[in-house]
């Protein structure tokens, strides 16, 4: 896994300066920087509001006696997409970005959620109820 992983981030970090350098050449390096750092004053904002209103939708599913799944899905999600966009680069963004709009997210979360219950079949993890 960890071999995996530290290939995943040599590439995406490779590919990420290539993108840097192919659109500072395309158009400006402070239109390059600007995109960056308005990316990430976006990506906090949605990152926020998304929280916010997955948090309040969990509190209000814990009130009326449901265990609140889907919000916690959301939160991972909006978690690993806030995380995501923090990282500077376009590539990461666009994946950042996906994780955090409701619409966008959704396949990933399916995924996840698929991902748990396998993991669950398989023994890999434990669910205690009380």
């Amino acid at each position: 896994m960890f071999r995996i992983l530290f290939i995943l981030i040599v590439v995406v970090s490779a590919i990420e300066i290539a993108l840097f350098v192919w659109f500072s050449n395309l158009l400006n390096v402070w239109f390059v920087l600007f995109g960056v750092i308005l990316t990430g004053i976006l990506g906090a904002w949605l990152a926020k509001y998304q929280g916010t209103e997955t948090l309040m939708r969990a509190r209000r599913e814990m009130s009326s006696g449901r265990a609140p799944t889907e919000e916690i899905f959301d939160g991972i999600a909006i978690l690993v997409g806030a995380v995501v966009l923090f990282t500077p680069g376009f590539l990461t963004d666009v994946f950042g970005f996906i994780l955090l709009i409701p619409m966008t997210r959704r396949p990933f979360k399916r995924w996840g959620q698929a991902l748990v219950l396998a993991m669950i079949k398989k023994g890999t993890v434990t669910v205690i109820r009380r």
